[in-house]
């Protein structure tokens, strides 16, 4: 299958034992053990998510990588971005891509995303409980750039324009991220790799990406600063509470539904530079963090396939050539409850979903389609006041229900 836009899922390398996790978290930890101790906060919370078709794998297996390759790629899926560490180099997690690349196998496109954040103990980014501390320099700048050459030159590497396409999560956390950026393009040229396509990630920064010497943004989804009302936050939560009929999940995590942020993501107008849109299945992080967790409720597979085609159709309407790009958050963020791998609960739907978004622009009838709307079918958007009304309207019915359930649970016990 071919299609008019590249879709791109970002993809965690941590199912497989370091010597690092080792030490920090225990012999044997993989990601798959926040995963497998995950329980469901409140009623009609999707958690522990379990896969399916792929199992509890080990990425130090070359047939798993192709399995899921061949299963991406049956789906629609252009390729994989790489999260990848680097700490004044030293690599963590650098097995799977490093195999990847000497082997030559899977034949499946790919780039890197440097995931530019310190390691701490709440999974955070943060200055707290730092395990490895991210420090910066220019000779450092240098050296790291150099590293990435041999992937750079691979055949397979996702390129714009003829330009290997590398992202960086936080360019904030750099203290001069344009001359970083002109060290880079200057060492790539001089390698003869030619110039280079960099994209800084919108997580914690909506800025110009072009005032840092960068060439592009990529939208992350979920956007948290667009998730819609935070449920179970009002007078009747705290009511409920104070009566003991609440568990502390309602008030210890910030939970939203999944139809309104993906509705406030897609409504967000384009800005002047070049942004590559983002979707994501669905998120939940409270495998990770048992306080203070982001928990997005109510996603589906029809919700997910609704804005990715909205998104691919803008995608379509803004931008040319290779630059026809959306992002997927995420291939198999297990952990946040994000990944497109199958689970025991909807097998492939999500997967399903994707293939018939990616193919709904693949005529010209619905090409037209797909980029003269502006907002995508079903529920996920309504214009103006009506729309704004509307999901009110929805989300105060949500949230009462939801703690007609919590309640009457508690009565029955």
């Amino acid at each position: 299958m071919t299609f008019d836009v590249r879709a791109i899922a970002f993809y965690l390398p941590q199912f497989h034992p370091v010597p690092e996790n080792d030490e920090w978290w225990g012999k044997g930890f993989t990601e798959w053990r926040n995963v497998t101790k995950a329980r469901a906060l409140f009623p009609g919370h999707y958690q522990p998510h379990l896969p399916s078709d792929l199992g509890f794998y080990d990425l130090r297996c070359p047939e798993t990588r192709a399995d899921q390759a061949r299963l991406a790629r049956d789906h629609g899926i252009h390729g994989f971005c790489y999260y990848h560490y680097w700490f004044n180099g030293r690599r963590i997690l650098e097995r799977p891509f490093n195999e990847v690349l000497a082997s030559g196998e899977p034949d499946f496109p790919f780039c890197l995303c440097w995931a530019n954040e310190n390691w701490t103990r709440v999974w955070d980014g943060g200055q707290k409980n730092v395990l490895l501390e991210q420090k910066y320099d220019h000779h450092d700048d240098l050296a790291h750039i150099q590293s990435l050459f041999p992937a750079f030159r691979d055949r397979r590497y996702i390129r714009i324009d003829g330009k290997p396409l590398f992202l960086v999560y936080r360019t904030e956390l750099l203290p001069d991220p344009g001359q970083t950026a002109m060290i880079w393009r200057d060492a790539a040229r001089l390698a003869g790799i030619g110039d280079l396509y960099l994209a800084r990630v919108e997580n914690f920064s909506n800025d110009d990406p072009r005032l840092i010497g960068f060439d592009a943004a990529v939208e992350f989804a979920p956007d948290h600063a667009s998730v819609g009302k935070i449920l179970y936050r009002g007078h009747l939560h705290r009511l409920l509470s104070r009566a003991g009929l609440l568990s502390g999940a309602y008030g210890q995590n910030r939970i939203s539904r999944y139809g309104a942020m993906a509705e406030s993501t897609l409504c967000r107008p384009d800005p002047e530079f070049t942004r590559f849109r983002c979707v994501t299945p669905s998120w939940d992080n409270s495998p990770r963090r048992s306080v203070d967790a982001r928990i997005y409720v109510d996603s589906t597979p029809e919700r997910y396939g609704a804005w990715l085609r909205a998104t691919v159709g803008k995608a379509l309407e803004r931008h040319q050539g290779d630059e026809r790009i959306v992002f997927v958050n995420a291939w198999n963020e297990w952990a946040e409850g994000s990944h497109l791998e199958p689970d025991l609960r909807w097998g492939r739907a999500y997967l399903e979903a994707t293939r018939d978004a990616l193919l709904s622009t693949n005529t010209a009838a619905d090409r037209v389609a797909a980029t003269q709307a502006s907002s995508p079918p079903n529920e996920l958007v309504r214009p103006g006041i009506a729309r704004r009304l509307y999901w009110r309207f929805r989300e105060q019915l949500g949230e009462y229900a939801d703690l007609l359930k919590v309640v009457s649970s508690k009565n029955e016990h």
